[in-house]
């Protein structure tokens, strides 16, 4: 700790005396008071002496010109690796000193490093989420490979191991062409040494060491290293405003709501949000205003929110843009708790509209009311019978938690989540994010005990370190599943080293997200899949999936998704075998995918799936094709009618009921083993009709039968949830 105060009052000095940058020599000696391991040099101002400090260290040597204003020696010709002798050492000293002119500081003189591995590591500064540490394959292959790894500083043990094991070329840190295995708790020294150094220093803006060569016996040394400075100062405006959360709470649980700009006409936002709300079974007050009273839908209108006797807890605007304003004073008269900003107009069409939200947001907190929004599609509470959206969708009570920063894309999930039966906690869509952010809501959910799974569309953070640490601390508790919008665009940076310019906004998102414990998804029905498993199934205690399936193509497809998403499929043991062959004809598979071969018993996939479950070689079992054959054998019956005079429509309805209560007694003995065996069990129905759903819920049980329409959904699914259960595991380490 000395050593970093020290270091951190260094480099204020550097930057009190305009230093912007720190050269090699500099900056590899605050990587010495760090204990990372350098390359030994010799500094010197003439070339007078530059063959006996070649003799000192040793042929061959490495020599290297330090110059003002050149940061990357090797693209301005001031590297010469693999000197041997004293005529070719004066020559290319010369030769460096030439090239620059008055800017020339001194040489260095180094001893070739022997290793055949180069790394990279370094530090930069992002503008959304701090200090960021990176981790990759160093040297002239740098930028044509571009194999690293980020995370965001500091850096937990957990965070340095998963650094290391997710880089793509990891083989390179084991025993390499006759080369002892990389050092780990030394490589791992040198990424601390970097985060402890960013943390105590914010006047670095980057650092680079590259190469960082491992020697033969395996040993990391920082052969290079550039550090660029920059001024820091405080920036009030930054600083967050904090919400008060009882109060947002409040506003999702409203005994009375003023929807002010109501509309007579159909499909005009001030006609169907009240109609929504209405449709909803909203238990409260509800309070038409339109300057034009009368009545709409049959209800009195109000000519002003005045006329109304009493308080109002929630006013939802539909008014325009320029007369938001004015309505302020009046709203805190009537002590209105939350608005729900309907409006658009604002920062999101230029300069003027950015200016206007921020004076109605100024004027809102001072008046004590919470803005959702604006430019936002509202939101509901289905446990409060609240439906104010843009959809109409009146989703069921559960679990899942769903913010949104495109009102289209939440209001459309929603209207799936209620076809398919899946639960909602509550839904935002937090439009603009003026006043309440997408982090603000990751903290008041957290404590929030109807709240099991979070789910959050985003297309930008306002402060990527605060959007960090809220999801950090928010999946310690509940799993949090995200899609990220415009994830492929490359960040442009203006960045002086490498490190810097290899990094991209869409690459530090995700390392935050993987930091954090962050599930990302790439679809947005992936959303709800993740939401839907999390909220109805156990979590797995790792990753190894046993396959039970009616035909074996279907098993080999899983399989191999299975492998691209990183979960096993072990084989069976002798035991499990030998009682499935008790069962089974002879010629089933007798491995895993379990291909039980199209038998029409239907208490065979019963058996098979309770001898999966315990078999204490699996944490998951993922069955194909065995829910769902009915529609199969509907259509058979429909082609018997058709052709077989004797077969009746009393025989063939007796035929398809018999059917439907196999499939139905077979979904609820699936929740049952789910909650014996307390593993996840999803299934896939390739063939789907109106009786089919993603969610079987039963009263009695709290798990659910959860089915998915195609292997690749049922695999990622899973995989989100073991990512999530290796990600808990780490951080209890």
């Amino acid at each position: 700790m000395s050593q970093l105060k020290e270091i951190a009052a260094t480099i204020r000095n550097y930057i009190k005396s305009g230093i912007e940058s720190l050269n090699e020599d500099r900056t590899k000696n605050i990587f010495k008071k760090l204990g990372i391991a350098v390359v030994p040099e010799i500094r010197l101002e003439s070339i007078e002496n530059i063959h006996g400090a070649a003799q000192t260290v040793g042929y061959p040597v490495v020599l290297k010109g330090i110059a003002k204003q050149m940061l990357h020696k090797t693209e301005a010709g001031m590297v010469e690796l693999g000197i041997t002798n004293e005529v070719r050492l004066k020559e290319a000293a010369q030769n460096m000193k030439s090239r620059a002119g008055e800017g020339f500081e001194a040489f260095l003189v180094q001893p070739m490093i022997q290793g055949r591995r180069e790394f990279t590591a370094g530090m930069f500064k992002d503008m959304q989420f701090g200090p960021v540490i990176m981790f990759g394959v160093g040297g002239v292959l740098t930028e044509a490979l571009k194999d690293m790894v980020f995370r965001l500083a500091p850096l937990s043990e957990a965070d340095l191991d998963d650094m290391l094991g997710n880089l793509k070329a990891n083989a390179l840190l084991g025993s390499f062409r006759g080369e002892a295995a990389v050092n780990r708790p030394e490589l791992k020294s040198v990424l601390r040494g970097l985060s402890d150094l960013a943390m105590a220093c914010p006047g670095i803006r980057e650092i680079d060491i590259n190469p960082l060569i491992i020697t033969p016996d395996g040993s990391p040394v920082a052969v290079d290293g550039l550090m660029i400075l920059e001024k820091t100062e405080s920036c009030d405006a930054c600083v967050h405003q904090k919400i008060d959360f009882k109060a947002l709470y409040s506003t999702f649980y409203p005994k009375t709501i003023a929807f002010v700009g109501a509309s007579a006409l159909p499909g005009k936002w001030g006609h169907l949000l009240p109609t929504n709300a209405y449709a909803g079974g909203f238990k409260g007050e509800i309070f038409l205003i339109n300057p034009k009273g009368g009545t709409i839908m049959g209800r009195h209108v109000y000519k002003t929110i005045g006329e109304i006797e009493g308080d109002v807890d929630l006013a939802v605007l539909t008014v325009p843009a320029g007369r938001v304003m004015d309505l302020i004073p009046v709203l805190k008269k009537k002590h209105v708790k939350g608005m729900v900003l309907i409006t658009s107009g604002f920062r999101e069409v230029g300069d003027q509209g950015r200016q206007l939200e921020d004076e109605i947001m100024a004027a809102a907190r001072k008046a004590g009311i919470l803005v959702i929004g604006p430019n936002t599609m509202g939101l509901c509470n289905p446990h409060a019978s609240l439906y104010v959206s843009g959809a109409n969708a009146l989703p069921l009570p559960g679990s899942t938690a769903l913010v949104s920063q495109s009102g289209n894309l939440g209001t459309q999930l929603l209207a799936f989540a209620e076809q398919q039966g899946i639960g909602i906690r509550v839904f935002v869509g937090s439009g603009n994010e003026a006043m309440i952010t997408i982090e603000d809501y990751m903290q008041a959910l957290e404590p929030d005990e109807l709240t099991r799974t979070v789910v959050l569309y985003i297309e930008s953070v306002k402060d990527g370190r605060r959007f960090f640490e809220s999801a950090a601390q928010l999946s310690k508790n509940k799993p949090v599943v995200v899609l990220k919008g415009g994830r492929t665009q490359v960040g442009e940076r203006a960045a002086s080293s490498h490190t810097g310019a290899m990094a991209s906004d869409a690459g530090v998102f995700n390392a935050a997200c993987t930091q954090a414990g962050i599930i990302q998804v790439e679809q947005p029905m992936e959303l709800l899949d993740m939401s839907t498993v999390f909220s109805s199934l156990p979590m797995p205690k790792g990753g190894r999936v046993a396959i039970m399936t009616l035909g074996g193509g279907w098993g080999v497809v899983t399989t191999d998704l299975c492998s691209e998403y990183g979960l096993g499929v072990p084989q069976l043991s002798r035991e499990i075998i030998e009682r499935l062959n008790k069962r089974l004809p002879s010629f089933w598979s007798h491995c895993n995918p379990v291909d039980i071969v199209g038998e029409r018993d239907p208490e065979i996939p019963m058996i098979c799936l309770e001898e999966l479950l315990k078999w204490d070689g699996c944490d998951a079992v993922i069955h194909l094709g065995i829910h769902g054959r009915r529609i199969l054998f509907n259509a058979m019956a429909k082609a018997v009618l058709k052709t077989d005079p004797g077969i009746t429509r009393e025989t063939a309805d007796i035929f398809m009921a018999g059917y439907i209560k196999e499939e139905d007694d077979y979904t609820r003995y699936i929740v049952e083993m789910t909650h014996k065996y307390n593993k996840p069990v999803i299934g896939v129905s390739l063939l789907t009709d109106e009786r089919s759903r993603t969610l079987y819920p039963y009263d009695d049980l709290d798990y659910k039968g959860v089915f998915f329409p195609s292997p690749e959904r049922a695999v990622k699914a899973l995989a989100g949830m073991v990512r999530y259960r290796n990600w808990l595991d780490s951080t209890k380490n």
